[in-house]
């Protein structure tokens, strides 16, 4: 076999290194597979961390660099360096982070797996043996936008960053953009000395920074899942970008994977808004307007007692989980009060719609910690035809998907969403801080609705209250 191999002019090492990435790629492929379910996610988890780590070791021991030796032992004990610290750092950050941060946190990764291939594009471009110039130059483009609009993703979501919703902000991200290209181009057409090029590829990655913020600043709060979305597919395709500069297979397959998987699920979060990607681009949904301006009505408390007596002689009852129920860590405690439903048979469902929470998945992922049966989590088509049915819908800190002015206020920015239909069920109990405004920053008409009552108060303490109130029944 091993003349076989060396008549094509190969060596065995590179053949066992082409094959385990090529094995790598599987293993990414069925750990997407498993992360389509949250009872298998985990399991999805390890499949593809296997696939990258046989890729990482197969490259540290198979490599060989243009010299035709392996790799040198200063930069190998620097990646394993890099390695071990990346290992620590991600475990300890793993183990401490809370759910309420989840999103910050995706947008950390989206940040630093942009950094990382805009530094790769910015290294090899001058590297003379590098014939790619087109995917460098975009690699470097979309590395940075993916990094800079990630950091101003995670200060919006860390309520350290504003919205800023000036009209100018398109016409800028146009003109930003346009020069973008432009630099591309002439960069490309090669009729500057090298380094004048060089210099102009930094100003290139400037220029792109800016862009990646000025992208990110005007969308609002409510499309943020959108954002972390697209920005974790900007991450792929610059990882892919790399990956081609180097002609490295497992970089390739893999930045590949997350871009289109990233792409299809922000087409799939906008369908669910019933909005196009470009309206949700320069659309500043979040804030950007107040709705029909029409009386109130009348805002009707619930006592503890009250709601626990109404939820316990119920048929069917449905919880709508939202950022607020994350920000109270109240999952567990939810899920004791479902328990305790259930045994004096009630029919518990959870309602989840595609974009509550801040993040694409929020309300699955944080429900799957409290351990609550995956079969119990109904998506909103499949829930809203029960709504009319149902006994008590218990909405846990969620506002904008349950908001009735997606259905019939034209002049609302939320206007043509796709909601849960909970002011179709029989009683409507919200749990709320006080009347505050969700993301969209307007007006939620369900609180003032006849059959809906207001239970105030946060909500790990009101369930908790609840719980009491139900066992004492």
């Amino acid at each position: 076999m091993d003349t076989a191999v060396s008549n094509l002019g190969v060596t065995t090492g590179e053949v066992i290194l082409e094959f385990s990435y090529l094995l790598a790629a599987v293993f990414f492929v069925i750990g997407l597979k498993l992360l389509s379910h949250p009872q298998t996610a985990r399991r999805g988890n390890m499949w593809a961390a296997a696939g990258m780590l046989l890729a990482m070791i197969t490259t540290l021991i198979f490599h060989k660099s243009e010299a035709g030796g392996g790799i040198q032992m200063v930069n190998l004990i620097i990646i394993l360096v890099a390695i071990a610290t990346g290992t620590v750092l991600g475990s300890v950050i793993a183990r401490r982070i809370q759910m309420t941060a989840m999103p910050q946190l995706v947008s950390i990764f989206n940040a630093t797996g942009g950094a990382a291939s805009a530094l790769v594009a910015l290294i090899e471009f001058s590297n003379p043996d590098n014939e790619s110039t087109l995917v460098t130059l975009l690699g470097l483009v979309i590395g940075s936008i993916a990094f800079s609009g990630s950091m101003i993703a995670y200060g919006k979501l860390d309520g350290k960053v504003g919205d800023v919703f000036a009209g100018f902000m398109k016409y800028l991200n146009l003109f930003i953009l346009l020069v973008v290209v432009l630099f591309i181009i002439y960069i490309m057409a090669g009729n500057t000395p090298m380094e004048t090029q060089q210099v102009l590829v930094y100003v290139l990655l400037a220029v792109a920074l800016v862009y990646g913020v000025t992208f990110v600043l005007p969308i609002g709060g409510a499309d943020m899942p959108v954002v972390i979305s697209l920005l974790n597919s900007f991450t792929g395709i610059a990882a892919a970008m790399a990956g081609f500069i180097y002609q490295n297979q497992a970089m390739i397959l893999g930045g590949i994977f997350v871009g289109s998987a990233g792409t299809i699920l922000t087409v799939l979060m906008c369908k669910a808004m019933n909005r196009s990607l470009l309206n949700v681009i320069i659309g500043s949904f979040g804030g950007g307007g107040a709705g029909v301006d029409r009386e109130q009505g009348i805002v009707k408390e619930i006592t503890a007692s009250d709601a626990a007596v109404l939820l316990s002689y119920s048929s069917k009852v449905v919880i709508v989980p939202g950022y607020g129920l994350a920000v109270a860590q109240a999952q567990h405690v939810c899920n004791d009060m479902a328990k305790l439903l259930e045994n004096e048979g009630v029919e518990v469902k959870f309602a989840i719609h595609p974009v509550a929470g801040r993040m694409p998945g929020h309300m699955n992922v944080l429900l799957a910690e409290a351990e609550v049966p995956y079969e119990k989590l109904v998506e909103m088509d499949d829930i809203n035809p029960d709504m009319p049915n149902t006994d008590v819908v218990l909405v846990i800190g969620a506002n904008d998907v349950v908001n009735p002015a997606a259905l019939d206020d034209p002049s609302s920015p939320i206007y043509g969403m796709p909601i849960i239909k909970v002011h179709e069920a029989k009683n409507v109990v919200v749990m709320k801080r006080g009347m505050g405004k969700g993301y969209a920053a307007i007006e939620n008409f369900l609180f003032f609705a006849d059959n809906t009552r207001m239970f105030f108060g946060s909500a790990k303490d009101s369930l908790q209250k609840l719980v009491n109130e139900i066992k004492n029944l």
